[in-house]
C-alpha cells in the first residue's frame, strides 16, 4: 500500500472518528421538563407534550396525562424529587400522543383510566401523525361519563361533557384545592378541533359551558401552557365561540373551499401542513355549511 494511500486513509478516519465525537456529544435527548409546585400536595410538569398534573398522597401518586414515551424517565425523576410514593394511577384527558404516549412505560406499573372513546381512538390507530402508533398502548380501565378515584383519603373526578378538542376529551378536577385540569380543551392556542377523533367547534363552547357549570374551581391546568384560572378558561371558551361564529359566517356567505382556505390562512395563521387544517379545515366546512 502506498505511503499516499495509507496517509489519506488515515486522514478519513480521523474525519470519520472526528465526526462521531461530534454526534455523541451534540445528539439530543428529550427536551427538559419543569416541575412547578400548584397546591399542597398538587403540581405540575410542563414541557415537551402536554402539561401533567402530580397529586400525592400517602398510598400513591394520581397523575393525570404522560407525554411522550420519550418522556417517561423525566416524569418518574420529577415525582422522585418530592415523594417517594409511587405512580399508582394515570388518569388520561384524551388519545394524543402527546398525553397519552407515555402509557406505553406507565402501563405495566400504574393503572389507566380514560374514557371510552379515548380507549378506541387509540386501540384503532385515529392519530395520523402518530409515530409507532402500534406501540401506544389504551387505558385497561374506562368510563363513559364520569369516575371517582380515592387513594390515600384523597378523591380526583374525571367528567366527560361532550365533544370538543376530540370526542373522548374528559377534564379532571381535585375538589379539595378547587383545582381542574382541562386537557387540550383549553390551551394557549386557538382550537385544534381533531374531526378524525370526533372532535366539534359547534360543541366545544357548550362542553366548557357545562363543565364551568358542575364544578366549582379557581386554578385550571390547561392541556399546553401556563396555569392560569377560570377567568382565562372563560376567555377561552369566548374565543372558542367566536370562532365558531366568523367560520359559519364566512362559510354560508357562500365562499369557495378555496376562499375559505385562505381566509383561516390570513385570520388565524393556519399553515397548508398545520394539524388545524389538516385535521380541523375538512371537518369545519362540514359542520358549519
Amino acid at each position: 500500500m502506498s505511503r499516499t494511500l495509507i496517509i489519506r486513509l488515515s486522514a478519513g478516519l480521523l474525519a470519520l472518528a472526528g465526526a462521531w465525537v461530534a454526534y455523541t456529544q451534540t445528539k439530543q435527548g428529550p427536551p427538559p421538563l419543569t416541575l412547578n409546585k400548584i397546591k399542597d400536595d398538587l403540581y405540575e410538569i410542563e414541557g415537551d407534550g402536554g402539561n401533567v398534573a402530580v397529586y400525592i398522597t400517602n398510598e400513591g401518586v394520581i397523575m393525570v396525562d404522560d407525554k411522550f414515551e420519550q418522556d417517561s424517565q423525566q416524569i418518574i425523576d420529577k415525582v422522585k424529587s418530592v415523594t417517594n410514593q409511587p405512580i399508582k394511577y394515570i388518569l388520561s384527558t384524551h388519545y394524543h400522543q402527546d398525553h397519552s404516549g407515555g402509557n406505553t412505560n406507565f402501563y405495566a406499573v400504574a393503572e389507566i383510566i380514560s374514557t371510552v372513546n379515548a380507549h378506541n381512538n387509540i386501540v384503532n390507530h385515529v392519530q395520523s401523525n402518530a409515530a409507532n402508533p402500534e406501540r401506544m398502548k389504551a387505558a385497561r380501565v374506562t368510563f363513559t361519563e364520569e369516575t371517582d378515584l380515592f387513594l390515600g383519603g384523597k378523591e380526583v373526578r374525571a367528567h366527560h361533557f361532550g365533544r370538543g378538542h376530540t370526542n373522548g376529551d374528559a377534564m379532571v378536577y381535585f375538589p379539595a384545592l378547587r383545582v381542574l385540569h382541562t386537557g387540550d380543551l383549553f390551551t394557549s392556542a386557538l382550537p385544534l378541533i381533531d374531526y378524525p377523533g370526533g372532535g366539534s367547534i359547534v360543541e366545544w363552547p357548550k362542553t366548557l359551558d357545562k363543565a364551568m357549570a358542575f364544578w366549582d374551581f379557581d386554578t385550571v391546568i390547561p392541556g399546553h401552557g401556563a396555569v392560569t384560572n377560570k377567568a382565562a378558561l372563560m376567555a377561552y371558551r369566548d374565543r372558542a365561540d367566536q370562532v365558531r361564529t366568523q367560520l359559519q359566517q364566512q362559510i354560508r356567505s357562500g365562499k369557495t373551499e378555496a376562499q375559505m382556505k385562505q381566509f383561516v390562512k390570513d385570520e388565524y395563521k393556519w399553515a397548508d401542513n398545520s394539524l388545524n387544517m389538516q385535521w380541523g379545515f375538512p371537518g369545519l366546512m362540514n359542520e358549519l355549511k
